[in-house]
């Protein structure tokens, strides 16, 4: 989003439009109590989903996940979610939190989870100046569905990208400048984020302190961050994005990110692993697009420099067919432990191919229905062709009420990105109130 800084010849007439609102607001009775920060605020939402899968059953990722359990050709599952977020105000300092909690139920088994996304006390003792220390989820990057800069941040569900997500435990600031002229704005985010047993274990090797930064700069309308990541826990990475309002209906932006010494274990159809060390690049390319009638187009183009080429996936499949193969015809199989381990690892990753596009159309107040949005997004692996087309409809003319309805269609043939998920079609339907 542009920031833009109003011109100081505009400001005698924004006092004068200020004063007479003011005595305005006197002689209505205005009471502008009720737009002053609140010392304490506490929302949230409850909500109930209910998700259909139609079970692929020959697909790779089905076989290894429901290996040991009874075989299904659909699933129902439950799951009720209550996230909570509030923030106190004292002075200088403000404490926030973010918790989710949920319980879900299917056929097979039910979990329950209480998780605290986020929890942070920040102080301000200048309007440019902030310093923090706690659980935060940052948000790094210009992409929508995709960050590769997103360096110290738990990745997006590119099936649900505003979807908050679990922050680490960390220390950072924040700093911000106005210089003026052709350099708008410049603000400066250091970060220190400590990987323990204990803490935060699943951002990387325990033991180290790991410094990111990120420096952002609106320069002549343009957004530019550049992001770095010091060697420790991960290996050293750094990059950069940028975004720029083209029109005031058409925006582009873009990333790219290099990570250094990047190991990748990669196995052949036998279950030989080798680790592939080597430097990756990933970036990627976009737009957003808002016509006339409030419909919203979204494309990115995603290049994973640690994904897996086609051929690469192939022999991962093969390996994992090969294996239950063997167990179904002699009960057992060497090469099974192999495909179980490496299911749980890279290979199973959302997007472990090498390169997405994503696509996306959303109308609002469609068909003249007022709080009806319909949807309709997209994403190919253009390696292998394969592809998932999610429809959906959302309503929320209740007060406070948000209803979805989603349709996810994954399609592709064998030994391929979508064709070898664990399912072939979701229904999914939630109803979410706010309060």
């Amino acid at each position: 989003m542009i920031l833009r800084r109003r011109p100081r010849r505009f400001w005698p007439l924004v006092l004068l439009v200020a004063a007479a609102s003011a005595g305005a607001a006197e002689e209505a009775g205005f009471d502008s109590s009720a737009f002053e920060k609140k010392p304490f605020e506490l929302g949230g939402y409850v909500q109930l989903k209910q998700e259909d899968f139609a079970l692929n059953r020959d697909g790779a990722f089905y076989k290894l996940n429901s290996f040991g359990q009874p075989q299904r050709d659909d699933l129902g599952r439950s799951t009720a979610t209550l996230q909570l977020a509030g923030k106190l105000r004292q002075g200088i300092g403000t404490f926030d939190f973010r918790t989710n909690s949920s319980l879900q139920r299917d056929q097979l088994a039910h979990d329950h989870d209480n998780s605290i996304y986020e929890a942070a006390y920040s102080i301000r003792p200048d309007p440019g100046f902030t310093l923090e220390a706690g659980k935060r989820a940052l948000k790094w990057g210009k992409g929508y569905a995709w960050n590769p800069i997103g360096f110290v941040e738990r990745p997006k569900d590119a099936n649900d990208p505003q979807l908050a997500r679990e922050g680490f435990v960390m220390a950072d600031a924040d700093w911000i400048s106005s210089p003026g002229g052709n350099l708008q704005t410049v603000a400066f985010t250091p970060v220190l984020l400590p990987v323990g047993e204990d803490l935060n274990s699943d951002f990387g090797a325990s033991g180290h302190l790991n410094p990111a930064a990120k420096l952002y700069l609106l320069y002549r309308d343009t957004d530019i961050d550049f992001a770095w990541q010091g060697k420790n826990s991960r290996p050293a990475r750094f990059g950069m994005d940028f975004s720029r309002n083209v029109t005031s209906n058409f925006e582009i932006h873009g990333e790219w990110a290099r990570i250094r010494q990047f190991a990748r274990p990669v196995t052949d159809d036998l279950g030989r692993v080798t680790t592939e060390v080597g430097n990756a690049t990933s970036y990627l390319l976009g737009l957003r697009y808002l016509t006339a009638g409030d419909t919203t187009y979204i494309a990115e183009l995603y290049h994973n420099g640690t994904g897996y080429s086609e051929s690469e996936a192939d022999q991962f499949y093969r390996l994992v067919d090969t294996a239950f193969t063997q167990v179904q015809q002699i009960g057992s199989s060497p090469l099974l432990p192999k495909a179980l381990a490496l299911g749980q690892g890279s290979y199973a990753r959302p997007f472990a191919g090498e390169n997405y596009l994503y696509f996306r159309a959303q109308a609002k107040d469609a068909f003249g229905i007022v709080y009806f949005t319909p949807a309709i997004t997209a994403m190919m692996n253009l390696q292998d062709g394969s592809y998932q087309l999610t429809p959906e409809l959302q309503y929320s003319g209740i007060t406070n009420l948000e209803l979805r309805l989603r349709l996810f269609l994954l399609r592709g043939d064998s030994s391929t990105d979508f064709g070898e998920k664990a399912n072939s079609r979701k229904l999914e339907l939630y109803a979410r109130y706010y309060f």
